[in-house]
């Protein structure tokens, strides 16, 4: 199966930490990934480091897309590839109002689904907030929807979602896992970053990320095991024995 996405040996270091050891994982087109772990273990950096964040240039190994290196490619030139990062907190953005904000992302697609649509499909009245500021006005729940209507104009090759369920409610979060199979039923896919097993849920496929190594991958139903035990068998020096896994 294609990889759109491919990590090849990518190892990254602060200063003197390492974050990401030795990382290959192969992302495939047009579905939902969840890249899971308990907090701390590179989860996040795995998806800045994919996206090309400043501080997270300096990896060793490569990451590929569509079989090209992208490396050497800036945020920016990255994005121009259909490469997009949803925060786990999203931006404000003081005087630009949120049509203007969806417009604005809509112009770097050829899609054709206007504001209203894609307020819509967020769970959102386009009534209520189009013309109100993207700013501190807005619950963080209230942007993260925002943010993914942008998504949903822009329609990228591939969306990064970093905590996906950080900040909203039971309602919000329904909407976010449509929208994101509408996103995979259209080609884009989809690398939830996640600490959750209500999250994993909703993924084709998952990675198991523990103090910046693959641990573990594969289906759904395999990796659900970790939340069920919080711990899966490996190497890691500080693994629990037995009885504190009961």
């Amino acid at each position: 199966m294609m990889g759109i996405i491919e990590l090849k040996k990518v190892s990254l270091a602060f200063e003197e930490q390492q974050i990401l050891f030795d990382l290959s994982m192969d992302f495939w087109e047009g579905h939902i990934h969840a890249v899971v772990g308990p907090n701390g273990a590179g989860k996040s950096t795995l998806a800045h480091t994919i996206m090309g964040l400043p501080d997270y240039r300096s990896h060793t190994g490569d990451i590929l897309f569509d079989g090209k290196s992208i490396k050497e490619l800036s945020i920016d030139e990255r994005a121009k590839l259909g490469i997009t990062l949803a925060w786990q907190e999203p931006a404000r953005f003081n005087g630009i109002k949120v049509r203007e904000f969806i417009r604005r992302a809509a112009d770097k697609s050829s899609g054709t689904k206007s504001p209203e649509d894609v307020m819509k499909m967020v769970g959102l009245d386009p009534g209520r907030y189009l013309d109100r500021d993207v700013d501190t006005t807005l619950s963080g729940g209230e942007r993260k929807r925002i943010e993914l209507a942008s998504i949903v104009a822009m329609h990228p090759k591939v969306v990064l979602m970093d905590e996906p369920d950080s900040g909203v409610d039971i309602d919000a979060i329904q909407s976010i896992f449509h929208v994101l199979e509408w996103l995979k039923d259209h080609g884009t896919t989809v690398i939830m970053i996640t600490h959750s097993g209500e999250v994993l849920k909703h993924a084709d496929h998952a990675f198991l990320l523990c103090n910046g190594a693959l641990v573990d991958k594969g289906t759904v139903e395999q990796l659900s095991s970790y939340f069920e035990r919080k711990c899966v068998p490996c190497t890691h020096k500080n693994v629990p024995d037995e009885e504190a896994l009961v």
